[in-house]
């Protein structure tokens, strides 16, 4: 074990901790390390898509979480220089749907620089209570009403309450972990 001591900003003492001599520890933190560290963070990879005055739009998300299931509630989060964050922000509505292992492409597909037009046209959409496209075999969909936002850093944080959910249960979800796609698999 190695002994790593570090002085509190907040009271001056001292705080040891512990760790495996293997392991790597930081105590400065810069982007790059940050997003090294997220990158172990394994996460379901969604496509989120809004429909509305201020038109359509999709983009690929590991930064969704749930919130709540009082109201049913969950987060997803959008860089505020993303092509699509205007549409976003004006439609205030938006469809999580959560892509099934043999899905990597249509993930690419959003998560690139390919026109809308285009993203939409390479799988079948229909449409639940808020109008927002739902991808037709995702594994789960989460239509949404954005009910507020908080701005964070470069991103805005939006809370979705969930109006309705479709969901395909004999699919297996596509995993996006070490910067690569992979699907899960039982350990039990």
């Amino acid at each position: 074990m190695q002994m790593i001591k570090q002085e509190s900003a907040l009271a001056g003492e001292i705080i040891e901790f512990n760790q495996p001599c293997e392991a790597n520890v930081h105590l400065e933190i810069d982007q790059a390390i940050f997003r090294q560290g997220m990158s172990n963070l394994g996460a379901a990879v969604n496509v989120i898509t809004t429909k509305g005055d201020a038109g359509q739009a999709g983009f690929t998300a590991s930064a969704v979480c749930s919130v709540t299931d009082s109201p049913p509630t969950l987060l997803v989060c959008l860089n505020r220089a993303a092509s699509v964050y205007t549409i976003f922000s004006k439609n205030k509505v938006l469809c999580v749907n959560t892509l099934g292992s043999n899905q990597a492409e249509l993930s690419n597909l959003f998560g690139g620089k390919t026109p809308m037009q285009q993203r939409f046209a390479q799988a079948e959409w229909s449409e639940l209570v808020t109008g927002s496209p739902v991808l037709d075999n995702a594994l789960i969909s989460f239509d949404c009403e954005v009910v507020s936002s908080q701005v964070v850093g470069s991103h805005d944080v939006l809370f979705c309450q969930v109006k309705a959910i479709r969901h395909n249960p004999s699919l297996n979800a596509l995993l996006y972990f070490k910067r690569s796609y992979c699907e899960p698999q039982n350990v039990c």
